[in-house]
């Protein structure tokens, strides 16, 4: 059953939203803990997914050895190397694979009826362990930049700052972190306390953004 927030949780959220930017300047002597680091990840796992696969899988790179590697595949950006820690955003295309598992939990959690967990769980093996590469990729990525963005929202709402990077060679990052073909490198998120605050940016107007029930 569904809960209506109040209009104080609104407005905390709104604010949680409008004060996100961008920060590319970190302070190298904050450090958040491993254990700071798993809340946030928890909390961004709460994103919705395909059937619920939850294809995210993240890659924290928090020691310096790590990071310093990580910097020319990055663009020599600082931010991978300052942020207390970089966040890779990783899609699982075979998370599928846990299916059973997950169907499993739903049951022993009293969410679904064991024989219906068993059904989903054998059909959605079936289903996304048939779908080409391309596709299975595709929505893998899908789910990835949901936690993605689900994850920048928790950082800021515990007063942490982060930036989406896109920009660094994946082929590189691939090899270097031994990804293989079964996980695609999405996005890379520095996490950590700014050094210089994010800036506002503009947008375009939502009127030139919003179609209502056809393309024009």
């Amino acid at each position: 059953m569904s809960t209506t927030a109040t209009p104080s949780q609104q407005s905390s959220f709104i604010d949680v939203i409008q004060s996100r930017h961008s920060v590319r300047q970190y302070d190298p002597n904050f450090v958040l803990s491993r254990e700071e680091i798993k809340e946030l990840l928890t909390l961004a796992s709460q994103a919705p997914s395909s059937s619920n696969m939850q294809h995210w899988r993240y890659l924290v790179i928090d020691s310096p050895e790590q990071k310093e590697r990580l910097l020319p595949i990055a663009n020599n950006q600082h931010q991978v190397v300052e942020a207390s820690a970089t966040i890779a955003i990783l899609a699982d295309t075979e998370g599928y694979r846990n299916a059973e598992r997950i169907y499993g939990q739903a049951a022993e959690a009293g969410y679904m009826a064991p024989d219906l967990a068993k059904s989903f769980a054998e059909r959605t093996y079936s289903m996304y362990s048939s779908l080409p590469y391309e596709r299975a990729r595709e929505i893998a990525v899908v789910d990835a930049s949901l936690a993605a963005m689900q994850l920048m929202l928790v950082a800021r709402a515990k007063g942490y700052d982060t930036v989406p990077m896109g920009g660094f060679d994946r082929e590189k990052f691939i090899e270097a972190f031994g990804l293989g073909k079964r996980y695609v490198p999405v996005m890379l998120i520095p996490v950590g306390k700014a050094a210089k605050a994010g800036h506002p940016t503009a947008r375009l107007p939502i009127e030139e953004v919003v179609f209502w029930n056809e393309v024009k």
